[in-house]
């Protein structure tokens, strides 16, 4: 099959494409088109419009302003890979990152894409509940932020206001003694996962956790921060045992997805156990200890 008839724009500025997203509410953003293109091409998608945001040159930029790591819409998932700045200010974006598809999927695919889209099994997603990121956008000549944990409420579902295209996102830079993991499970590597799980610790002098965050993806209708289990670990030494029973006692109510691919009760049972893997890395690696594969 091949894409049902649409008009294409390619607009100057931010401005102007939102201008011409709030005159056709049938219109849809494109930037790599990793997802919406194929949709298209099988009809589940018939955008009467696509507003092509690739050549906005504003929108392509990875710096940081203050405490934050700021990344523009159109940057490539593949130059995040690679980009020293992510891997110093925002280590568990470094580790995610080359989890998503293939190489050739990273090469054409944007963060923003990925963020807008609101796949529960999304990597960027993911990262972005976990480390409390906050999605910022553009609408009617105004900027505005929506923090990621208010931005996601259901499959493919957000808070981005109709007629506002997403502009970049920012998030937290951790300072001390810092240390990341992130596991998932799927068919194949480069698939969509059936449960993931990521984890950001800063240990104190101690040895301690004094500061961690823990997320689960793919395994509910959008990424799931263990709030509970988190203030459970503060201030402990992350042994295993103290571990995974906080993160069993978190999942313990949590209504799971099931599917073709897993059942609820295997995403429940693998998420405490890639979250707790999460964890041991994280941990391992603020105690400068080489991560194992």
């Amino acid at each position: 099959m091949k894409a049902a008839p649409f008009e294409y724009s390619r607009p100057a500025d931010i401005d102007e494409a939102c201008a011409l997203l709030a005159a056709d509410e049938s219109a849809r953003v494109v930037a790599g088109g990793q997802t919406l293109v194929a949709m298209m091409a099988m009809r589940l998608a018939r955008p009467t419009r696509l507003i092509d945001i690739n050549r906005i040159a504003a929108l392509s930029y990875i710096r940081t302003e203050g405490d934050d790591v700021k990344i523009g819409a159109t940057a490539r998932q593949c130059v995040a890979e690679r980009d020293a700045l992510i891997a110093k200010s925002a280590p568990l974006l470094a580790r995610a990152i080359p989890n998503i598809g293939h190489a050739a999927t990273r090469a054409r695919g944007t963060v923003g894409g990925s963020l807008a889209n609101a796949d529960p099994a999304a990597e960027l997603v993911l990262c972005a509940i976990t480390l409390d990121a906050v999605i910022e956008y553009r609408a009617d000549g105004e900027s505005g932020e929506i923090p990621a944990r208010e931005f996601y409420i259901g499959p493919m579902i957000t808070t981005l206001p109709a007629g506002a295209v997403l502009s970049g996102v920012r998030f937290p830079i951790w300072r001390g003694k810092v240390g990341v993991g992130f596991h998932e499970v799927n068919a194949r590597r480069s698939d969509f996962a059936f449960v993931s799980a990521a984890a950001q610790v800063e240990l104190g002098d101690d040895g301690k956790a004094k500061r961690i965050a823990i997320g689960v993806g793919a395994a509910t209708d959008f990424p799931l921060r263990l709030d509970s289990a988190e203030a459970q670990l503060s201030g402990t030494a992350l042994d295993e045992k103290t571990v995974r029973d906080a993160l069993r006692a978190a999942l313990a109510d949590v209504e799971t997805l099931e599917d073709l691919h897993a059942s609820a009760d295997y995403r429940r049972r693998v998420a405490v156990d890639l979250a707790a893997r999460a964890l041991a890395d994280a941990r391992n690696a603020a105690q400068g200890k080489p991560h194992a594969h």
